[in-house]
């Protein structure tokens, strides 16, 4: 399976929200077909094998991802949660989620497009009521809305990752110094 999905925020819940990239601007949707979505939930780790979602599990998993967006956003600015937002993550973090299974070779994780969602929502749960929430930072990146849990020292990270937005804004600020430092003239 070649990987299309990136996880640098240091919670699923918040890769889970970064799904849906730029949205100040381009707004790029990473769940464009239910096995994008399958794929997420492998690639993060959650599952090891899950039942084909379909495109209501889609708008589902879209639905609880702008909850997880809103209310992380709320946290992180110091404001109210939105009811609306709060019934969503928490209807669907009170269903069953995955259960990891002990088989002779190790762990084995399956799941229903349902259980993984609901396994989502709780890592939501935990991460919006729990330590980590005086250590969410947006991006520095403009283009970039992605929310991440600092755990640098001195809380000093200013990008979700160095390979997605970090090299981009400190090449395009060497351009930028390179172009405007005045040519020195041979004498």
């Amino acid at each position: 399976m070649d990987h299309q999905h990136v996880f640098v925020c240091g919670n699923p819940a918040l890769d889970f929200a970064a799904t849906l990239r730029a949205r100040r601007s381009v707004r790029f949707e990473m769940f464009v077909t239910p096995d994008r979505l399958d794929a997420w939930y492998v690639e993060c780790g959650l599952v090891d094998t899950i039942t084909p979602a379909d495109k209501g599990d889609v708008e589902q998993a879209k639905a609880l991802r702008e909850a997880i967006y809103e209310l992380v956003t709320a946290r992180r600015l110091g404001q109210e949660y939105g009811g609306e937002a709060l019934t969503v993550l928490n209807g669907v973090a009170r269903k069953p989620s995955t259960s990891p299974q002990l088989t002779p070779t190790g762990r084995q994780t399956e799941a229903t497009p349902d259980q993984a969602l609901s396994t989502v929502a709780r890592h939501a749960v935990e991460l919006l009521s729990g330590p980590d929430v005086p250590l969410m930072k947006e991006c520095g990146n403009p283009e970039c809305t992605r929310v991440y849990v600092d755990r640098s020292r001195g809380m000093r990270r200013q990008w979700c990752g160095m390979e997605s937005c970090g090299n981009k804004i400190k090449a395009a600020a060497y351009r930028a110094r390179k172009k405007s430092a005045p040519t020195v003239a041979a004498r």
